[in-house]
């Protein structure tokens, strides 16, 4: 008869240290993404940028897209990767769209006036510290970076995720143009040099855990 292994004090404090990260990480990527981004007309790389392509062709709201965007990823993750890292996005799968949906709420826009500019330099800080928090705590968004992850493990061990993220981005803001324009497209891409930089910056900026994203 097995035995149920015993819940420790570390293991609660591990719990509720994860619950607050994840949360800290989907509230700046949610603020980008509804203070910045959509009122200044910006695309993106990433499921964001997806839904925001689909949104284009498809009478459903962002929400609803992006949790289908989601499940299909899902799926991807658990046939390539296994459902030991299914796990590791499905908490932040369902907390983000969930947290989205709450800042869309409170229609709160950061900069005062429209400033492509500006709002392409805050939403690469803001969503490279987002997914920095993420992979320092073993999480990941479930987006375009755990493709990013099966590539890198699959193919391309030796290239950095961040580089191989602005690449699969790039290919998503490259289609963004046909629908949005070819300003708004170099516009989202300068946001995506911008976070892969920042990325880096903040996981290697914990000196107490590296996380070995293989």
């Amino acid at each position: 008869m097995s035995r149920m292994k015993k819940i420790t004090k570390q293991d609660v404090k591990k719990f509720f240290t994860d619950l607050f990260y994840v949360l800290l990480g989907c509230s700046i990527s949610s603020f980008a993404v509804t203070a910045v981004l959509l009122p200044n007309g910006l695309s993106s790389g990433g499921v964001t940028g997806i839904v925001r392509i689909l949104q284009s062709v498809v009478p459903l709201g962002f929400s609803v897209l992006y949790y289908m965007a989601m499940a299909t990823i899902l799926i991807v993750i658990a046939i390539f990767l296994g459902f030991k890292e299914v796990r590791k996005v499905i908490l932040v799968s369902i907390l983000y769209p969930a947290v989205l949906m709450v800042f869309e709420a409170l229609h709160f826009q950061l900069l005062e006036e429209t400033d492509i500019i500006l709002a392409a330099i805050f939403c690469g800080i803001l969503w490279g510290i987002s997914s920095g928090i993420f992979f320092y705590r073993g999480f990941s968004f479930g987006g375009t970076d755990a493709i990013a992850k099966i590539i890198r493990r699959k193919l391309l061990p030796h290239i950095s995720l961040s580089q191989i993220l602005l690449a699969i981005d790039a290919a998503i803001i490259l289609s963004s143009a046909a629908v949005f324009g070819r300003n708004i497209a170099l516009y989202a891409l300068i946001t995506q040099i911008i976070f892969a930089k920042t990325v880096d910056y903040v996981i290697y900026g914990f000196e107490t855990k590296i996380v070995q994203l293989e």
